[in-house]
């Protein structure tokens, strides 16, 4: 018996929603999946602004500043270096749970 070519147009059309769900499954069960990223805002306290009447400033004060400029610095590079390895961790062991 020989099926008309409309009918065989509909039935390979049926079929194409079937087919469209086995290929986002398999797709679902290979894709790596992505970790949200939560940023933290830490509030702090509003900075005092002192105005200076005398333009002088001290060759200690001005040393000192730089020091505590040049230590912020570090402790930020360190900071970043320490959150990095964190993460980095948190990845190894997120990839050796699943495997």
């Amino acid at each position: 018996m020989a099926y008309s070519e409309t009918r065989i147009v509909l039935g390979g059309l049926a079929h194409v929603p079937v087919l469209i769900f086995i290929a986002n499954f398999i797709k679902g069960k290979f894709e790596i999946k992505t970790e949200e990223t939560k940023d933290t805002v830490v509030k702090g306290e509003p900075v005092k602004i002192i105005e200076v009447k005398d333009n002088v400033v001290k060759e200690g004060k001005a040393k000192a500043i730089k020091e505590i400029a040049n230590k912020l610095d570090s402790i930020e590079q360190k900071a970043d270096e320490v959150y990095e390895k964190v993460k980095k961790k948190k990845k190894d062991k997120k990839k050796k749970k699943n495997n």
